[in-house]
């Protein structure tokens, strides 16, 4: 099978691929401006005051930068949809809305079309990581409001597999169903595939007796850590596969049989990278997005607040999509500075999922005399020596010491959706 959506796009040449994406930037400017008034209010302050206007990129990159902030605050403005509407209400047949874990949830209506874009945002995703007819996917999702993973059920179903939903269900249930009906790969995050791969050495189930040969996660950072990946795949047994989408922007990276990284779909979506601090071009800083088919509700120039490091070369798979090296490594605005040094809570899960026998972990952060420290909660199967062998991975790889907590076993919370690893205690 194919691992190629659309060979042609996916390995046009860099000045092809510009020009696919002026046509697509063009015919998004024509269909939105200025029937939608929150791009007419955006664009307006940058002096473009007709889709015509937008004639090279040089005007592109003098749009403004959208934030999450704006969103939050036009939808209080205009509840409970703000005005990020091309059409008229009628003309829209599908609500999402964030998780939340960066503020109030941001509430996100798409036209039929652009569900559809949404679906074929997918089918890159999946084809990618070898998946399409004849594959069983199961997707243990809640199938609430949250976006999470309704358009990659509905992209298997488009791709012509068997898409199986997982709702309603609890983790026993979850590994029956995937006993039961031969599943061949799982959607979830990375979280809740080692939460379902722990359940299963709990209830005595072989996880390689199965028969799931992929898993494609989203979510959190982890399946882009190779500590992580590699926990997940000799648990199941099976390839693991990095996948990136945000609710307000669309499923915009994946990850191929290379796996040396995640390759943004520049068919569907303007990349950029910028320093958090000044907006200049750079390797390594924030991944910008615009999306290019999602007319109904657009963004563009997005400040994700996702960091990324932009990878050199090209890819061994023939993409020459930008890649972006180790996927994402973090939020901006999630860094630790813990005694001066600058520490990303990816860092610290990179290193504690080197250690087989922690099943979960908490990252605590608390103030002593007026300094941030952190403190490592960790569930521990068995060896009692793993506390101090992770205390000093800790210190030589990221050159501080934490304080390690041992604690009991099913006591930290686990999620089906993306996890909240990070808490800020008060006091010590």
């Amino acid at each position: 099978m194919t691992r190629f959506l659309d060979r042609r796009l996916e390995t046009l040449a860099p000045e092809a691929l510009r020009d696919h994406q002026w046509t697509r930037l063009q015919a998004l400017a024509r269909a939105v401006h200025p029937a939608n008034a929150f791009v007419a209010r955006k664009w307006a302050s940058a002096g473009v005051a007709r889709a015509e206007d937008l004639r090279r990129w040089e005007d592109f990159a003098r749009l403004p930068f959208t934030r999450k902030s704006e969103l939050a605050e036009d939808q209080a403005a205009s509840p409970p949809f703000g005005s990020n509407q091309t059409y008229a209400l009628d003309r829209y047949v599908r609500i999402h809305q964030t998780s939340g874990t960066t503020g109030a949830p941001i509430r996100w209506l798409d036209t039929a079309e652009s569900w559809e874009w949404w679906l074929r945002c997918w089918g890159f995703v999946l084809r990618a990581a070898g998946l399409g007819p004849g594959d069983r996917i199961f997707f243990p999702f809640s199938f609430g409001l949250f976006v999470g993973f309704w358009a990659g059920f509905e992209g298997a179903r488009a791709l012509g597999a068997l898409a199986i939903p997982g709702g309603g269900q609890d983790t026993a249930q979850r590994l029956a169903t995937l006993e039961a009906l031969g599943v061949t790969a799982l959607c979830c995050t990375p979280s809740y595939a080692l939460h379902l791969a722990q359940s299963a050495r709990e209830r005595g189930v072989d996880l390689g007796r199965l028969g799931v040969r992929t898993t494609v996660h989203a979510g959190e950072p982890g399946a882009g850590i190779p500590s992580v990946r590699a926990r997940i795949e000799e648990l199941w047994g099976a390839r693991a596969y990095d996948h990136a989408g945000m609710t307000e922007m669309g499923a915009y990276g994946f990850e191929c049989e290379a796996q040396a990284g995640l390759h943004v779909n520049e068919s569907e979506f303007v990349a950029e990278v910028i320093d958090p601090a000044s907006g200049a071009p750079a390797r390594e800083g924030e991944l910008v997005l615009s999306n290019l088919g999602r007319h109904g509700s657009p963004l563009l120039r997005y400040r994700t607040g996702d960091r990324v490091r932009v990878a050199a070369g090209p890819c061994a798979c023939g993409r020459t999509f930008l890649r972006l090296e180790g996927g994402l490594l973090g939020r901006v605005d999630d860094m630790l500075v813990v005694r001066g040094v600058n520490v990303f809570p990816s860092a610290l899960e990179g290193i504690v999922r080197r250690f087989p026998a922690v099943d979960e972990f908490m990252i605590e952060l608390y103030r002593r005399q007026e300094m941030d420290e952190v403190r490592l909660l960790l569930e521990v199967a068995g060896d009692g020596n793993i506390a101090a062998q992770v205390q000093e991975a800790v210190r030589v790889h990221l050159g501080i010491r934490v304080e390690i907590v041992a604690v009991p076993a099913q006591s930290l919370p686990r999620w089906e959706l993306k996890s909240r690893r990070v808490v800020r205690r008060t006091g010590s």
